[in-house]
C-alpha cells in the first residue's frame, strides 16, 4: 500500500491494533493506550507512542513491531515518535482490555482508595477465583508495571497492573 494523503489514518490505526503488547500479548498496543497519535502526510506515516513506564524496557520492541508491521504492510516511510507528556496513564486502557487482562489471569488496574493504594495500588479481585481477599506479595512482578499479589482464598498467585 503506498501511503498518500488520501489514506484515512483509521486504516493505520487498525494495522496498528493488529500488533501485541510485548510483555502481555493479549492486548494490542493500541488498547494498551501507548499509541497516542497516528499522522499520514506526503506518502509518510507518523506513529506517536507514550510510554507506560519511563524506562520501560519494552518500548524498543514496540517502535520496532510498528516499524516492522507497517512497512510489511506497505508504508516505505515510517516514523515513531515518543513522547511523555502527557504521561501514560491506565485510565487509557479501555473496559474491553481490562476485561481481556482479567480473563489472562492479570488483575486489571483499579482505581486507588487509600493513600496505601495510591502508591502502589491494589487489585479488587483475584482474576482466578474471584476473590477480594488478596495479599501484596512484591512491588515488582513478572514486569516493572505489575505488582506480584497473591490469592489468601485460592492461594494462586497473580499480577496486578499498577494504576498510574
Amino acid at each position: 500500500m503506498a501511503i498518500t494523503k488520501e489514506i484515512d489514518s483509521k486504516i493505520i490505526w487498525d494495522l496498528l491494533a493488529a500488533i501485541p503488547d510485548p510483555e502481555i500479548p493479549v492486548i494490542n498496543i493500541v488498547e494498551l493506550g501507548v499509541v497516542r497519535n497516528v499522522k499520514v502526510a506526503n506518502e509518510s506515516v507518523e506513529v506517536v507512542i507514550t510510554p507506560t513506564y519511563s524506562g520501560c524496557p519494552a518500548m524498543q520492541m514496540i517502535e520496532d513491531d510498528i516499524k516492522e508491521h507497517l512497512k510489511l504492510k506497505g508504508c516505505q516511510n515510517v516514523k515513531v515518535t515518543t513522547v511523555l507528556s502527557p504521561a501514560w496513564t491506565t485510565d487509557w486502557i479501555p473496559e474491553e482490555a481490562r476485561e481481556k487482562l482479567k480473563e489472562y489471569g492479570i488483575a486489571p488496574p483499579e482505581k486507588p482508595t487509600s493513600d496505601f493504594d495510591a502508591l502502589i495500588g491494589k487489585p479488587k479481585e483475584c482474576p482466578q477465583c474471584g476473590s477480594s481477599k488478596t495479599e501484596l506479595k512484591s512491588q515488582f512482578g513478572s514486569t516493572p508495571c505489575k505488582s506480584l499479589y497473591v490469592c489468601t482464598d485460592c492461594k494462586e498467585p497473580f499480577d496486578y497492573f499498577k494504576c498510574h
